[in-house]
């Protein structure tokens, strides 16, 4: 019986890259590498889950600079369509809750987790960022998410708090993978359910270089059927492609 991932990673749909099995050598070729390591993965998967992967590989396929990868990918993707976004409500509801209250009128709606911030405190608080009037209320904005998140919980057992702690650590995690901040994005880390996710691993290695040599991880599945894996190696790897490397 012939293996779905041979199916779906076709030889003559190969890059050189993805042939060599290893680590993605860092440079021009990283990107289509490890965006061939997220393809194999998928290829594991049942055939209907890797349909429905394929609108994801989309927006970073289209940022390889070369044309030859390029080509490979529109072989592959076809007529595949780019996945659909639903509106952005936790940034609308920041937008209206600063509009409404007002900067210091919000930081404390946040803080006392009054409406319209009772209900997902943490990603409205993230989309509030980018609405801080300077930088120094951006990094009190940080501050205060990092008191409300308070400290990694000590036992296995989940409270509410601790949900929200994980999504404060996960909101933050990003932001500060975007600020190049590598002490601060190990402290939001600390704070999430799952600290040693592929996603982190590959946002760390925005800050720290070299993130290909995760795509043999990602290349080996996590050994289910789910597609969480694929779609973390995409999202954690969409921000080296999108962002580039942060400054040495």
């Amino acid at each position: 019986m012939i293996r779905a991932g041979f199916l779906f990673l076709m030889a003559g749909l190969m890059t050189p890259a993805a042939q060599a099995q290893g680590a993605c050598p860092a440079g021009q070729g990283e990107a289509a590498c490890m965006l061939d390591a997220a393809w194999s993965a998928a290829g594991a998967l049942p055939e209907k889950k890797r349909e429905r992967l394929k609108p994801l590989f989309l927006p970073l396929a289209l940022k390889l600079a070369d044309p030859k990868a390029r080509a490979v990918w529109d072989a592959r993707l076809g007529e595949t369509g780019a996945a659909v976004e639903g509106g952005d409500y936790v940034r609308r509801t920041a937008e209206a809750a600063v509009r409404e209250y007002g900067w210091e009128g919000f930081l404390q709606r946040a803080q006392g987790r009054l409406a319209p911030l009772h209900i997902g405190r943490p990603e409205i608080m993230g989309a509030a960022m980018a609405l801080a009037p300077d930088a120094q209320q951006r990094a009190r904005l940080v501050a205060i998410m990092f008191d409300l998140a308070g400290a990694p919980p000590k036992s296995a057992r989940l409270s509410m708090e601790d949900f929200e702690r994980g999504d404060f650590g996960h909101v933050l995690a990003e932001q500060m993978m975007r600020d190049c901040r590598i002490a601060d994005f190990d402290r939001a880390v600390g704070l999430t359910a799952v600290p040693d996710a592929l996603i982190y691993q590959l946002w760390r290695a925005r800050i720290t270089g070299n993130a290909g040599a995760l795509a043999v991880d990602i290349r080996a599945g996590d050994g289910t059927e789910d597609t969480s894996h694929v779609r973390q190696a995409l999202e954690g790897y969409g921000a080296v492609l999108g962002l580039g490397y942060c400054p040495n």
